[in-house]
């Protein structure tokens, strides 16, 4: 089903790195969220006035909060793919994330509204009206559930949307409320415990705990959130596959919503190779990046010494140093100036951001290590954080 409808409404469905193609994914999910959601609240809410059960009226007010999630994400798609203007040069689609953080907070807002009514239903308990179109209901409700949490989820990982994958787990999360309420109904219809306002406390804490959880999700990509470990891993091999690049370093990325990446790199090439052809290579990176991963990306080129015997030495010899160091990840751009009196040998050290080491310890370790060389070697470091996961 969800391949058929993707192929009927998404037009170059394949090219789901194309930022139209992509809100036009969202643009579905919002459509199918709404239409599906607004059907089992209105099956809920009706059964649930029908046999006076506060559990059910619950799960189908949770559905209305799907649903009005599910127009807020197709808002939100719609307003991301917005193009970039003079006071917004880097676009407007973190929107989405944004849309995302104000369904939370009304999923929350809703589940302690809904917390209280159940309450109320624990202390002073109606007595429920047994139907068996409720157990209909409540059943289809579930498989209609499973099959969203799987379109969202599936969805959001073409496409790379944590506002999809987030609603496909709260989907996921509502079969769980749902089959609680369904198995509460059958309880009391066979032994006569009435657990309707229990069960309804509890698929309110469980609304309360997803709108926790979605804050979670999509506030975390607006504080800076480090990249995709797959996503470097493409940027990293793309640039690899060029014969005259000798290794990268220094890579950043930052991420200003879906389809709008920007990302800069150190890339090494030999010192001694021709600058025309290696300017050309670095050009033809940055193209190759932004055709096939459509992201944004500015290359540095770093000149590597691969012929002086003493560069090469001192590196080897400094990066098996630091190799068992915790936190350090490598050394790069090492050169050595000579003076009269001492060797300035300069370069950078790259550490990741959970490095418990000071950097006063690191260099210590260094300049002890270098001394044993010789008293004329001087240490001159930088040190970088490491802002990807895939320490580069």
């Amino acid at each position: 089903m969800r391949k058929l409808l993707i192929r009927l409404f998404i037009k170059n469905h394949e090219d789901i790195k194309d930022p139209k193609v992509r809100e036009n994914y969202g643009k579905l999910a919002g459509m199918v969220g709404i239409v599906t959601n607004a059907l089992l609240c209105a099956l809920k809410l009706g059964v649930g006035f029908l046999t006076n059960s506060i559990a059910i009226i619950a799960d189908g007010i949770n559905n209305l909060a799907d649903a009005s999630s599910s127009v807020i994400t197709l808002i939100g798609f719609k307003m991301a793919s917005k193009p970039s203007d003079e006071e917004h040069p880097y676009g407007h689609a973190r929107i989405e994330y944004l849309t995302g953080l104000f369904v939370s907070i009304l999923i929350i807002l809703l589940g302690i509204k809904l917390l209280t009514s159940s309450f109320e239903k624990v202390i002073s308990p109606d007595p429920l009206e047994f139907k068996y179109i409720t157990i209909v209901i409540l059943a289809f409700a579930i498989g209609v559930k499973i099959w969203q949490s799987r379109f969202n989820i599936k969805t959001g990982e073409d496409i790379r949307s944590s506002t999809l994958k987030a609603t496909g787990v709260d989907s996921r999360n509502d079969v769980i409320a749902t089959s609680a309420v369904l198995l509460s109904i059958l309880i009391g219809r066979f032994t006569g415990i009435q657990l309707d306002g229990y069960m309804g406390c509890i698929v309110a804490l469980f609304i309360i705990y997803s709108g926790i959880q979605l804050i979670g999700e999509t506030s975390s990509p607006l504080l800076g959130k480090a990249p995709d470990p797959e996503l470097v891993e493409e940027i990293q091999s793309r640039i690899c596959e060029e014969s005259g690049v000798l290794g990268i370093h220094d890579l950043v990325v930052h991420d200003y919503g879906p389809g709008r990446i920007f990302a800069s790199v150190h890339v090494e090439v030999d010192a001694y190779g021709d600058l025309i052809e290696s300017h050309d290579m670095i050009d033809r990176i940055e193209r190759i990046i932004s055709q096939e991963l459509k992201i944004h990306l500015v290359v540095h080129m770093d000149p590597l010494e691969t012929k002086d015997p003493l560069t090469i030495q001192l590196n080897q010899f400094i990066d098996e140093t630091l190799k068992d160091v915790e936190g350090v990840i490598g050394i790069h751009d090492l050169r050595v100036v000579a003076g009269y009196t001492h060797s300035n040998v300069i370069f950078d050290i790259v550490i990741s951001p959970e490095c418990k080491k000071t950097e006063a310890h690191i260099r210590g370790i260094v300049e002890n290590e270098l001394s044993k060389l010789g008293k004329e070697y001087f240490a001159v470091i930088t040190f970088d954080k490491s802002y990807v996961s895939n320490n580069i």
